[in-house]
């Protein structure tokens, strides 16, 4: 079988080619030229373009298929080597404006949400993705390729900005590794350039697991599935809290490196009837209490199987109000997708034994 040539990073790359500097010429031709076979990167010697194809693919990942939403968000599927499939989505954070000249003002911003595991281990309550279960982790190659697929879909030029969320399928940290391999790749300026800066990885609270993705250093930020403000309601929500409580999370966040001019950010799912009041608002503040936070408010997003439901936006402003009222820095995310499968899960869901054997 083929090595994914995703899966190396340059310096990988530059101890197998000969001379090493090809490696960053193969890298330009993938990642920003969007090659998809050896034999279109003509600067390299045509005897080491056949035996990169003799050891190498570029397939083992695709696209199988794609919902467009209208508010301008993508939701793609991807197909894997051996048949299992993931999901990745496009989001549109703001569209292109042109000025009264016709000229661009401002240009569109993205952010692609990736997976880092077929299914997911954690058993959220609320998530599409834990009723598929978990079948295993994804190398580093099958994260970054989702990023490269789905830029190479859009012919986004390559120096097109975006912003990367592993906030897909599974849970990052129970990939540690391969996680941190991808954040590399995909930093690597001759290649996608995607500085850590702008990549966030998101975790339902695995301590250990915060304290040792500090301890790396990789420069990226950090966000933590909260959803409760106590760990009666969080147990319920996230089984997971029962081996890593709320305070254990606390404290692993304040050991976390963060950059002065950025903040960690705590997701907070609001569902109907379960912590959307002004009680889990007041607590969420004490929580928080000193530390450099950001409060992303999230309205639920119902799908068929859900047995919860989506807040009132009275509910959610009011929530939104009493944090800004006290000082706490909040904003309610916009739901996006509505029109298509875009939770995570849902579309692999949907299509059921198709997209697991496609």
């Amino acid at each position: 079988m083929k090595e994914f040539l995703c899966d190396f990073a340059a310096a990988d790359l530059s101890a197998i080619v000969s001379p090493p500097y090809r490696a960053k010429q193969i890298f330009q031709w993938v990642y920003q030229r969007y090659a998809t076979n050896f034999n279109e990167i003509s600067t390299l010697p045509k005897e080491l373009r056949a035996a990169l194809n003799d050891r190498f693919t570029l397939e083992a990942v695709t696209i199988a298929a794609k919902q467009n939403s209208a508010d301008g968000s993508v939701k793609y599927l991807f197909r894997l080597a051996d048949n299992h499939a993931i999901e990745a989505v496009l989001l549109l954070m703001r569209e292109e404006q042109i000025d009264e000249d016709e000229n661009v003002a401002k240009q569109a911003q993205y952010t692609i949400c990736v997976s880092t595991q077929v299914g997911c281990k954690i058993g959220c309550a609320f998530c599409m993705t834990a009723k598929g279960g978990f079948t295993r982790n994804l190398s580093a190659g099958e994260i970054v390729a989702q990023v490269l697929l789905i830029k190479r879909d859009r012919q986004m030029p390559p120096e097109k900005g975006l912003n990367v969320v592993y906030m897909g399928m599974g849970e990052p940290l129970d990939n540690l590794d391969n996680v941190a391999k991808a954040i590399a790749i995909l930093s690597d300026e001759s290649g996608l350039g995607i500085s850590p800066r702008r990549q966030t990885l998101s975790t339902s609270g695995i301590s250990p697991k915060i304290v040792a993705l500090g301890k790396m250093k990789l420069g990226v930020l950090l966000a933590i599935s909260l959803h409760a403000v106590d760990d009666r309601t969080r147990q319920t929500l996230m089984p997971i809290n029962k081996a890593y409580n709320i305070e254990s999370i606390i404290a692993a966040v304040k050991a976390f490196p963060i950059d002065l001019r950025k903040r960690v950010m705590f997701e907070y799912l609001m569902i109907k009837g379960v912590n959307d009041s002004i009680d889990c608002a007041k607590k969420l503040v004490k929580l928080l209490s000193g530390l450099r936070a950001k409060v992303n408010l999230i309205a639920f997003n119902p799908h068929e199987a859900a047995v919860f439901e989506s807040p009132d936006r009275v509910a959610v402003e009011s929530f939104q109000r009493f944090l800004l009222d006290r000082g706490l820095l909040c904003v309610v995310r916009k739901s996006r997708g509505l029109d298509i499968d875009a939770a995570c899960g849902q579309l692999r869901e949907r299509l059921g034994e198709q997209a697991r054997a496609l």
